[in-house]
């Protein structure tokens, strides 16, 4: 095999340098880059990639991207397949896609972490400090709370059990599936959606986002909790209903919110409408941005695409470009 160019685009904290598994290849080149649409020299980096290692759905894969790229071949995306990549438009221009897997483990932990920090006003504490002042206001132990988990897969199931382990009233509302096995393990399912909203201190959102749920979370439901009640996503932005956030923040119910996830990322922009709120705790999409979880995503990525162009394509996803 001639030398393999791969491409792991976006990755903002320089993670590609530091794991040795993507360069044990003597044959394959791997290079991260930051963010494209801020990179000097993005279209040179583009032009010469065998390969696109993308770093779950930062980067947007269509025509546009796909027309600076004329020796692409493959896209490695890491986890399943995403919004981000249009199939079709890779089929078109004769590049093959494959997925890969990862781990629930580090958004439950964010997750758990947002809980723990938002109910404690732990960052508010932070800088009161900082400032000078001795103790920030009196936060609130999550022990005897409702959790509420909308959503019951993989990473809604890991936060259910910390919060048990903390002492906390797990509720769960979702499809008649995510109820039933929250039922079998021992969480109470609520009686409707609305009593879902209305009886958690914490909601913590984790359903897939698809055609179903997107916006699904909408002034209804927010208006339904208590105002001193915590909403928590670091699922995706869009299952919440456009606006609608703000708007029960400026109306007072929910009380507080903790967010890792925004409708389009990355932001940069420090004026944005959740940033400045006393409410509100955001983070910069830290879900599964980890080492092990990097680590694990692009190794299983890297070994996807040295089986493509080792000669074992039973993994595409789109095998009308196989000729």
């Amino acid at each position: 095999m001639s030398t393999l160019r791969l491409l792991v685009p976006d990755d903002y904290q320089n993670i590609v340098p530091q794991l040795a598994e993507l360069h044990r290849h003597p044959a394959v080149v791997c290079r991260g880059v930051g963010d494209l649409s801020r990179l000097p020299d993005a279209d040179a980096a583009l032009a010469e990639a065998d390969a696109l290692l993308l770093i779950r759905e930062r980067t947007v894969v269509d025509a546009a991207l796909l027309a600076r790229m004329p020796r692409l071949k493959l896209v490695s995306q890491t986890g399943k397949l995403a919004r981000n990549i249009d199939v079709d438009a890779c089929s078109r221009a004769g590049v093959a896609v494959v997925e890969g897997s990862g781990s629930p483990y580090a958004p439950a932990e964010l997750t758990w972490l947002l809980i723990m920090a938002a109910r404690r006003r732990l960052l508010e504490s932070v800088d009161s400090l900082r400032r000078g002042d001795w103790q920030g206001p009196a936060g609130r132990v999550v022990r005897d709370a409702t959790l509420g988990i909308l959503g019951f897969g993989k990473i809604g199931k890991l936060v259910a059990g910390y919060g048990r382990a903390f002492g906390m009233r797990v509720l769960v509302w979702g499809s008649e599936r995510a109820r039933d096995e929250a039922l079998a393990l021992g969480y109470r399912a609520a009686a409707s959606r609305e009593a879902f909203f209305a009886e958690a201190d914490v909601v913590s959102l984790h359903q897939r986002l698809v055609p179903a749920t997107a916006g699904n979370v909408g002034p209804a439901d927010l208006a339904a909790m208590k105002p001193d009640a915590l909403l928590v996503n670091t699922s995706r932005a869009e299952l919440i209903a456009p606006g609608a956030l703000q708007a029960a923040l400026d109306a007072g119910r929910p009380g507080f919110a903790a967010l890792d996830v925004f409708e389009r990322e990355p932001v940069y922009d420090t004026a944005h409408p959740l940033f400045g709120r006393p409410n509100v705790m955001c983070t910069p999409h830290l879900g599964y941005a980890e080492e092990t979880s990097y680590r694990q995503y692009l190794e299983i990525a890297c070994d996807n695409a040295l089986r493509f162009f080792n000669g074992d394509t039973a993994h595409v996803l789109n095998p009308e470009v196989l000729g």
